[in-house]
């Protein structure tokens, strides 16, 4: 799924890389708060999608490759997150919703999880 259709889903407003919304695509997603978690299951191309808004975040996303962040439960987001994503390339995107109905809009629409065994 593109992002732009992912944008469009979720009511989102892009914050960085809004010129690569067509262009990137992601297969799957994963929800959490937890960067160390992350860590752990990352997958080239996934959708990270976080209610974190520290720099940790953008700093994940570089070392796994995840090429865009999802924020959720926000409608402003520190500048300081904006400016990192910026310089790293890396498309962020922030929506008002839940984790819970983000993750299910998404769902319903295609967007596939992480692979389970990545999990453990």
């Amino acid at each position: 799924m593109y992002l732009k259709e992912i944008v469009e889903k979720v009511g989102g407003r892009v914050l960085s890389g809004e010129s690569k919304l067509d262009s990137v695509m992601v297969e799957s997603a994963a929800a959490s708060d937890l960067m160390s978690e992350v860590l752990a299951f990352a997958e080239p191309s996934m959708l990270l999608i976080t209610g974190l808004v520290s720099p940790q975040v953008v700093r994940t996303a570089v070392v796994v490759g995840i090429p865009a962040i999802l924020i959720v439960r926000h409608e402003n987001v520190p500048e300081e997150l904006v400016d990192l994503a910026k310089m790293n390339d890396l498309i962020l995107v922030v929506t008002p919703l839940s984790m819970f109905e983000t993750c299910g809009r998404l769902y319903m629409e295609g967007l596939k999880p992480v692979k389970r065994g990545k999990l453990s």
